[in-house]
């Protein structure tokens, strides 16, 4: 299974993810449409996101394409972590029997993560507070 995310870095809110029995572009893009235009999209270089089909769509909502050099997952450290966190806080830990379970079990985590889930980056502070304060704020202004 592959599993792509669109993350707020900073406050590491995932804002949209998807999961694919292929790695073909579209998952991505639908990720991408579900959360909507971001002014950078920051990626590594796999093919789901170097291809036409994903670029073209940034593309066109004129958003800025940033990608990592190849072979450097530090360049996009925020996201590693959470891939990391999803490995070890939910993946290892079960057996799934079909993608349907793997789904579910996902939504349940990324709804804990984003919303209950303190970062010591934050001061304690979920995703979720961080972004959506964030949000009133820029909303303020």
């Amino acid at each position: 299974m592959y599993l792509t995310a669109v993350m707020d870095w900073y406050s590491r809110y995932v804002l949209a993810w998807e999961v694919s029995v292929t790695m073909e572009e579209a998952f991505c893009v639908s990720a991408l449409r579900r959360h909507g235009r971001p002014e950078i999209f920051n990626t590594d270089q796999g093919s789901q996101f170097t291809g036409e089909a994903f670029t073209g769509v940034l593309k066109a909502a004129e958003v800025d394409i940033s990608m990592d050099g190849k072979g450097r997952a530090m360049d996009n450290i925020m996201v590693e972590r959470l891939w990391r966190s999803v490995k070890y806080e939910e993946v290892y830990l079960k057996d799934y029997e079909s993608v349907g379970e793997l789904t579910a079990a996902l939504k349940r985590y990324f709804a804990f993560y984003n919303e209950e889930r303190p970062h010591q980056s934050h001061g304690g502070r979920t995703p979720a507070e961080v972004y959506y304060g964030r949000a009133r704020l820029a909303l303020a202004a």
